[in-house]
This record gives structure tokens, sequence and C-alpha cells, in this order.
């Protein structure tokens, strides 16, 4: 199966609203944290919104990228050129 391919665009339609999974990108990879409780409502502590790249915020959160080794990888992200 080839890899999915998401644009900052599409990435946006996956945040948790109407029936949606909760999808988040960190360093180019697309993460499905729909099953993460963390997650619900597509919202992460307030802080984070799903339907996002999370690279630049991962430094002020107080745990690691080793968090996203739990989560199903569904793509990679398309940057803007």
């Amino acid at each position: 199966m080839a890899e999915r391919i998401f644009t900052e665009q599409e990435l946006k339609k996956y945040d948790g609203s109407r029936k949606m999974p909760v999808y988040i990108a960190y360093q180019g990879i697309v993460y499905d944290v729909t099953a993460s409780a963390h997650w619900r409502g597509g919202e992460h502590r307030n802080l984070h919104f799903a339907g996002q790249d999370l690279t630049h915020e991962l430094p002020d959160s107080p745990h690691g990228e080793r968090v996203f080794l739990k989560f199903p990888i569904v793509g990679r992200l398309k940057r803007a050129e």
C-alpha cells in the first residue's frame, strides 16, 4: 500500500470534529492519536490542537518524542513550499 501524503490543509480536517479521527504531525510523520484519552475532543490539555504539525510545540511539553511510538503512523506531512 502506498504511503499517504497529507498537505497541511488536509491534516486540518482530522481534528476530531464531525466524527473524524484525531491526527497530529511531528517531524513530518502523521500519527493517529484518536485512541488517546489525552486527545479527546481534538485537544490536548487545552494547549495543543489536533489537525496540526506539533513539531515546534514538543519542546514545551513535559514528555519527549517517545510518546509518539505508541500511536499508528498514517502517513507523512508534505511541507508547504
